[in-house]
Formats: C-alpha cells, structure tokens, sequence
C-alpha cells in the first residue's frame, strides 16, 4: 500500500509536486522579464532551468532568446513542460545528480526551489556544469503581504505548517561556496493576473496542502472560499496577486 505522506517531511513535500501538475502550470505565479534579463543577462546563452517544474521560468528564458535545458525529478511536471514548450530539451534529474557534462552550459537558474536542494551537493553539480565565467542565478516569488487580504491568504496556507520556515526560507545572502563570487541581488515587485474562484486551486498547490489529509485540506481550502466571498478586495472576477521576486546571481570562477 502507499504510504501515507507526512506534512511535516521535508521529503515528503518536495515529492508532493507529482500531484495536480496541470493546476499548478495554470495558477502558480510566472516571473516578469525585467527578473529573466536581470538573471540571465544578454546575450543569448545556453541555460539550464535546474528543477523547472512546469517551466513558469522555462518561458521566460526562452522568450528571452535563450537556448534552454530544462531539468526536474517529477515526471508529471516535465510532461506540462514538454506540451507547453515542445522545443525545449526536458531531462529527468535533480539539483544533486544533473545528466548534463561538465561545462557545458553558460548559466543555471533556479526558481523558487533552491530550499528544497542538498545545498553543498547542488552547488557542486551546479559549478561541474558551468562554464568559467558562467552565472547561477536565484529567485524566489514572495507575496506581498503588506497587502491585507494577502496577507490573510498567506495565514490560511500555512495554518499548522511546522516547517514553513524550513521550506520557504530565504538567505540574506546565499552561501555557495568557493566556486562562486559573491552574489549580487536586485528585486522586482510585479502583479500576477488570476480568476479570484482559482485562489482556491492555487492554494491547493502549495505542498503543506497536498500532503495533508483530504478532510484537513478541505477544511483549509473552506477557509479561503470564506475569505473570497467576505473580503471587500476579492468582489471582481479577476485578482492581481502582488509578488516580489527576490534575485540573486553570482558568476562561477
């Protein structure tokens, strides 16, 4: 018989993303240009997308000119790929074991998942596959929650979520070793577009939420269905869920 996930897995959530890819491909939130340029500056370059998912990221290089490798350990989230960008090369793979060779690529970004890496070990394959002078890049999606109803949503989701902090935490300044110059960080404050009904599915994609049980998930999903119908700011048909996209990169030595 499967066994039962466990939210408070660190294992445990980052495997939960096999589930309802095609939501998450349709809700969770892209990154602005000005992000992609600033992380990947021209000109065009061969990029490896390390634990693309859906490849939210994956479009944005591409649209940049780039020349993209895009690689996840989860097959459901690789096939939304793969029929979005048909043009991209999908690999199986993870941060610590990248089927790529050595040098052979000009940058490697990362997109909201570097919590979820071995750190030292991804750094290490990262750096085995850059070239000398290549860039890493970081970047995270954080909500704006200076914004009341945001600010409310965020408190539904993480609603007895022991490892929040573990898994949405956020350097100052990465630690990435000696193959790496000091980061450089900009950030990029941005309005994602969705029908307020898909705050609910949304929601649903956050991995605490996926591994519950099905009678705790609804009952959190309950409370931002409540949230929608009460708060004055989610009356229209459309939301605009304000974003900050905190960037970091760094040039390989």
């Amino acid at each position: 018989m499967p066994t039962t996930p466990d939210p408070q897995s660190v294992s445990d959530r980052a495997a939960a993303f096999t589930h309802g890819a095609d939501v998450y491909a349709r809700v969770r939130p892209s990154y602005p240009s000005e992000a992609v340029e600033w992380l990947v500056p021209a000109p065009s370059s061969r990029v490896l997308d390390l634990a693309a998912g859906t490849g939210l990221l994956t479009r944005g290089l591409v649209d940049a000119g780039h020349e993209v490798v895009a690689i996840d350990p989860a097959a459901a989230m690789l096939a939304e790929l793969e029929a979005e960008l048909p043009d991209v090369q999908a690999l199986h793979g993870s941060a610590e074991d990248i089927p790529l060779p050595d040098a052979s690529v000009d940058a490697v970004v990362v997109g909201h998942a570097w919590h979820w890496f071995d750190e030292p070990r991804a750094t290490a394959e990262i750096a085995r596959v850059l070239r000398p002078g290549g860039t890493l890049g970081l970047c995270w999606n954080d909500r704006d929650e200076r914004i009341d109803w945001v600010r409310r949503f965020g408190q539904i989701v993480h609603t007895g979520d022991r490892l929040h902090a573990r898994v949405t935490a956020r350097p100052a300044t990465p630690d990435l070793g000696t193959a790496f110059g000091r980061p450089e960080s900009a950030e990029f404050r941005w309005l994602h577009h969705l029908p307020t009904s898909r705050l609910r599915d949304l929601a649903g994609t956050r991995s605490f939420l996926l591994t519950l049980a099905d009678d705790e998930r609804e009952a959190l999903l309950g409370r931002v269905d409540d949230l929608v119908v009460t708060h004055p700011d989610l009356a229209g048909a459309e939301v605009a869920m304000p974003y900050v996209t905190v960037a970091y990169r760094a040039r390989r030595h």
